[in-house]
């Protein structure tokens, strides 16, 4: 790649970074070639408004090698001084034809997934965040023990319009 490129790249980045005026709190965590399901995505978010209401999200990153329609998630949120509220959730992750939904133009996809829709934030504080995958085949009572195809885990927190 040229100079020339490599500067052209490195300035749409900064500009499409800057651009994100909703963005509170945005972090990833890789989940190396496979998610193990006792492998937990962590994250710390310290809150300093119990005013306002938020949009929370749970991030991930998908390639080609992911062989389901779906996946499965447990969500974690302990709040200062102990309280945890844990969560399971669905979300689509392909169209009935295997193409996996979300944005990207390679073969990595980009999902942006609803976890908490203007959620009021209780508590001025670290709020710590864990986010597992907890899929199952058909029929099998044990989960999916290597979880190929989800390359990252995120966790977002939004300002609402």
């Amino acid at each position: 790649m040229s100079l020339k490129n490599s500067l052209l790249f490195v300035f749409a980045a900064i500009l499409l970074v800057s651009c994100d005026k909703k963005r509170v709190f945005d972090q990833y965590k890789s989940v190396g070639k496979e998610w193990h399901k006792d492998s937990i995505a962590s994250f710390t978010y310290n809150n300093q408004d119990t005013t306002k209401a938020y949009n929370l999200f749970v991030n991930l990153r998908s390639n080609n090698d992911f062989p389901f329609n779906n996946i499965f998630l447990i969500v974690a949120m302990e709040a200062p001084g102990g309280l945890t509220k844990v969560d399971t959730l669905e979300y689509q992750m392909a169209n009935p034809d295997g193409t996996l939904l979300g944005d990207g133009f390679s073969d990595v996809k980009e999902s942006k997934l609803y976890f908490k829709e203007k959620y009021k934030f209780k508590s001025i504080g670290d709020y710590k965040i864990g986010i597992m995958q907890a899929l199952r085949q058909t029929g099998k009572v044990n989960g999916v023990e290597s979880l190929a195809g989800i390359t990252e885990v995120g966790f977002r927190v939004e300002k609402l319009d």
